[in-house]
């Protein structure tokens, strides 16, 4: 008899198959990456992938879809600066919540990085490893169990995230909310901790990363983005 025990994975909130997970995330990764002239022209076939998704969250990814494809190119690009850019409590990466721009955050952003290279993936230069659209692709198209460990772990910072967006009317709450359908339901320390940081917001900037940076290739476009 054996003594091992294998661990079950925990349900996602909404029931799906694992495909459909790796869609979403996938997905996701698309639509909320900036509406640029290369995204804008990937619309009817992103349309076409979230025809396939399930009921619970297929309406949600084909509003925001229709927004986008309905909306001026200019517009949309300045409606998502203004939302992602300019406002702290919609910010797109995961670890800014708990620590903004302080010393701290760089401890954080290494548990990512380490992640990433254990899967074999090298990030660039262009983004900050907690950024959300870079874990759902990780997740979605080389790591699925390392990504949903991290996704599950700042799951209360994407409800909060999924809340700000909704409390704003923007479109883009509905992809958040397709994002936290993938994962298990939020627990009771979950909602304290989003209570938490609602409460806080994002810390004030203490210091640079860059001093305290581990990797010199972490904290590449640090000032432009967060």
């Amino acid at each position: 008899m054996s003594l091992l025990k294998l661990r079950r994975r925990p349900e996602p909130a909404v029931r799906m198959s694992e495909r459909d997970r790796r869609l979403i995330w996938r997905l996701t990764a698309l639509v909320l990456d900036y509406p640029g002239r290369e995204l804008l022209g990937m619309l009817d076939e992103l349309s076409a992938a979230a025809a396939e998704l399930p009921d619970e969250v297929r309406p949600g990814f084909e509003a925001l879809l229709a927004h986008q494809r309905g909306t001026p190119p200019i517009d949309l690009a300045a409606d998502y600066v203004q939302t992602f850019d300019l406002r702290r409590r919609a910010s797109l990466h995961l670890t800014f919540y708990a620590y903004g721009d302080t010393r701290k955050r760089g401890m954080a952003l290494l548990r990512f990085k380490h992640a990433y290279r254990h899967a074999g993936v090298e990030l660039g230069d262009e983004e900050l490893p907690d950024h959300l659209p870079v874990l759902l692709e990780f997740a979605a198209t080389v790591d699925p169990v390392g990504g949903e460990r991290l996704l599950g772990e700042h799951l209360p910072v994407i409800e909060l995230l999924r809340l700000s967006l909704s409390d704003s009317g923007s479109p883009y709450a509905a992809a958040l909310a397709g994002v936290v359908a993938t994962l298990p339901p939020l627990t009771t320390a979950d909602r304290r901790r989003i209570a938490e940081l609602a409460a806080a917001g994002p810390p004030e900037e203490e210091v640079g990363l860059e001093p305290f940076s581990m990797d010199p290739t972490m904290f590449a476009d640090s000032e432009g983005r967060r």
